[in-house]
């Protein structure tokens, strides 16, 4: 067993004995994780403050390590890039651009499960838009100003949106028992670095850790998160009616002088619309972080689960209410083709240059004036080591997988749901992809400092909001389907009997839709035998413990006898 419920599998010689080298016993990433581990469970007990510093104050059951930093006493806690193994890892990623799949177990070994897999599920999920991509293209080319036509595109992204996550969990599954992840027991989670309460004792493990009030956190949930997101989401829908304002004094400005500026005018408020909507999103994420940590979780799968709660339940009003605004109540299919143009291709751009291409260039600024300021020491020590300190210790910090699964969320949502009337939503996705894969990878080597490792068994809460997104795109496309020029000819004077058909077809759909997920099994069946034999051969292993136990307490029961 590892830290955080994993276990070791395939890391032994033949006939069961240790390998010779036990340096590849344990990945460089695993031993960066016990590390963390470790410091992060130190905990005052009896202590009143850290000595020397009488204003760092300590509680009973407070992490050290918080504490320090917090104080300042402690400045960062990262571990250093290894030079030698990152450019091996380099030159197999990015480094030579080229049409290849990624090295992900080699990402996996030096960053960790958590990191590996979400660059496994960007690979995966940029191979899976290249069958829409591949619709789409011609689609736009030869029926664009058909609306009739979008009916078998609509049809094709129901049955996609479906498949591609079902398939995802089995090739998610086959990496985390090749990594042995696979079993993952989360119950006996440790408290995370940031909960604090009183310092006791755990009634199911029965060791000392803090506890804090249930009610006080729901209380905490309930009257201040709750409001304070529902007021987030007024603000959003406020923005969006402010939106609708601006096209329509741009649309009666063009209709007015018909100039081509004017024209190009109309592309304006849309813009506006995308930089406001991605400005909110980040700032609403700040306040999303500060309430999560203030409402005082226990674990830290609770305090993701809750905080991807938050950020998924605004940013999906912020981004699709205007999509849908525009789709189900205006009926405008024209605007709603060049809304989400210009949304998606907005935001990737901006994504691209404020998480990648901005950091990266204040970074190699920051590298230049660390070497001349080592270069001006005059000292007969080997600087390598101090200049890699200092170059490292004023890198951006990485977050976390956070943010990049939120855009692929978004992207996902885009395409899934209102790709059928802009075909070209998912070639626009597959390019920004395939540049994201080479500016992700140049991120995590180059512009930020390397993260701790963290072992996961899936993508966690994402397969769920995928998941949710593709329910979502049932309810719209069918919709979409039912508005169609070509179905409302079928039914010319009845619209509650073409209602009722559209929501039968909707909930069929659904219906096919789980049974899917349930007949495509999560695991294939080769890591199903795998399990199997794993459980037989421990409870065998069990069992004959047990045996060997029995008979030494048979040969030690005459010796008692004669005692007595």
């Amino acid at each position: 067993m590892v830290p955080g419920g994993g276990y070791v599998q395939e890391r032994l010689a033949p006939h069961g004995a240790l390998a010779d080298n036990n340096d590849d016993f344990l990945t460089m990433a695993e031993c960066q994780f016990i590390i963390k581990h470790e410091l992060e469970n130190l905990r005052a007990r009896d202590e009143k403050m850290i000595p020397g510093y009488p204003q760092a104050k300590l509680y009973p059951g407070k992490s050290l390590l918080r504490r320090l930093l917090t104080s300042g006493i402690v400045v960062q806690v990262f571990p250093l890039h290894d030079n030698e193994a990152l450019k091996k890892l380099e030159d197999s990623w990015y480094t030579r651009l080229a049409l290849k799949f990624q090295p992900i177990d080699r990402i996996r070994d030096y960053f960790g499960e958590t990191i590996a897999f979400y660059f496994g599920f960007l690979e995966y999920f940029t191979f899976a838009l290249v069958p829409m991509a591949a619709i789409g293209l011609p689609y736009y080319l030869f029926v664009w100003e058909d609306y009739d036509k979008y009916v078998v595109f609509a049809s094709f992204n129901l049955l996609w949106s479906t498949v591609i996550l079902e398939v995802w969990k089995r090739g998610c599954a086959s990496m985390a028992y090749r990594w042995g992840t696979l079993l993952m027991k989360r119950q006996f989670e440790e408290p995370r670095p940031g909960f604090h309460g009183v310092l006791g004792a755990n009634p199911v493990t029965g060791r000392e850790e803090p506890l804090y009030p249930s009610y006080k956190r729901q209380l905490r949930i309930y009257l201040v998160s709750l409001p304070f997101v529902c007021l987030c989401l007024f603000l959003s829908l406020c923005v969006m009616m402010v939106y609708f304002d601006m096209e329509a004094w741009a649309l009666a400005l063009h209709e007015d002088s018909g100039s081509e500026w004017t024209g190009v005018l109309l592309y304006v408020p849309s813009i506006i619309y995308a930089v406001v909507i991605e400005v909110m999103n980040r700032l609403y994420r700040y306040a999303a972080e500060f309430l999560t940590s203030w409402e005082n979780h226990r674990l830290e799968s609770a305090y993701q689960n809750h905080l991807v709660l938050k950020v998924l339940v605004f940013n999906f009003l912020n981004c699709f209410a205007s999509l849908f605004y525009i789709a189900f109540v205006l009926q405008d299919m024209k605007l709603l083709r060049q809304s989400l143009a210009t949304l998606l291709i907005t935001s990737q751009i901006l994504n691209q240059v404020m998480e990648s291409l901005l950091p990266y260039w204040l970074q190699k600024k920051h590298s230049v004036r660390v070497r001349r300021k080592v270069e001006a020491l005059k000292a007969d020590v080997d600087t390598t080591l101090y200049e890699q300190v200092i170059l490292e210790k004023e890198m951006g910090t990485y977050l976390g997988t956070f943010d990049d699964y939120l855009e692929l969320f978004l992207q996902f949502g885009y395409v899934s749901l209102f790709s059928c009337v802009y075909p070209l939503a998912a070639a626009f996705a597959v390019l920004n992809n395939f540049t994201e894969v080479n500016s992700d990878a140049l991120k995590m080597c180059r512009v930020f400092k390397r993260p701790f490792a963290e072992p996961t068994a899936n993508i966690g809460v994402w397969q769920l909001a995928f998941e949710t997104m593709s329910v979502i795109s049932v309810v719209t496309n069918c919709a979409l389907i039912g508005m169609s020029p070509q179905v409302k000819a079928i039914f010319p004077e009845s619209k509650a009997e073409l209602i009722l058909i559209v929501v039968a077809v909707e909930h069929a759909i659904l219906a096919w839709k789980f049974i899917l997920a349930f007949a495509i099994p999560d695991k294939p069946r080769h890591i199903q035998v795998k399990l199997a034999r794993l459980e037989f051969e421990s409870l065998e292993a069990l069992k004959q413990q047990q045996m060997k136990l029995v008979a030494e307490n048979l040969k030690e029961e005459p010796w008692e006898e004669k005692a007595t």
